[in-house]
């Protein structure tokens, strides 16, 4: 019998408990509970910045091959969250590179969403599932939270914000079933849903490092 479950409901089931881990890990709990410093969160901003460019140089080469078809139709403008987080990060007087050190948890990261990128990109569908997704529902929670403690303007807090998406939850459930149908274009979606697990670890990993930094 076919499952009822679709590929998102399956990522979402698999990644359950690593999530739950994240929120109670690292800098994202020091932003949760608005006990984060100002050093701290531009730290883990400049750490997730290599990722992110990954993310978007992977699903905009894809997207150049194929337009919506494949892995490319994980491409949105909208969602390009890379040249927020720079914005953010010159607003918090934290000028990137010259300041700031790209951690070995960063860095891992980074190269775990490039190598996901490599071939058909399929690997690409789950590094899109944790960050697009999470931006768009629980990192907004996030960015009221930081911005509450820290005293922040919203031009340090860009990258929390959609303003090329007009409707941000029907965006949200739109991309959701963009990831179910590529999912059920998969021949073993398991890889895929294992990546997703990969990078949450890598999120959880790199959340760690920051705090204890």
């Amino acid at each position: 019998m076919a499952s009822t479950h679709s590929f998102a409901d399956l990522l979402r089931t698999r990644t359950a408990a690593l999530h739950d881990q994240a929120e109670r890990s690292g800098v994202v709990h020091d932003i949760l509970v608005g006990r984060v410093n100002r050093g701290s969160y531009a730290l883990f901003l400049h750490n997730l910045l290599p990722a992110y460019r990954a993310l978007e140089a992977g699903l905009q080469q894809h997207h150049a091959r194929a337009g919506a078809l494949g892995v490319g139709a994980l491409h949105h403008a909208g969602l390009l969250r890379a040249a927020a987080i720079e914005r953010d990060l010159a607003a918090l007087s934290c000028d990137g590179p010259r300041d700031l050190p790209v951690l070995p948890e960063g860095e891992r990261y980074a190269r775990r969403v490039e190598a996901a990128a490599a071939g058909d990109g399929v690997g690409l569908i789950a590094h899109a599932y944790t960050r697009y997704l999470g931006d768009l529902a629980g990192g907004r929670v996030l960015g009221r939270r930081v911005g509450a403690a820290l005293g922040l303007p919203p031009a340090a807090l860009s990258f929390y914000t959609f303003p090329g998406i007009d409707d941000v939850p029907a965006f949200a459930r739109a991309y959701r079933s963009t990831i179910d149908a590529l999912g059920d274009r998969l021949g073993a979606p398991e890889s895929v849903i294992e990546e997703a697990a990969v990078a949450f670890a890598l999120n959880i990993a790199l959340s760690e490092a920051v705090a204890a930094g």
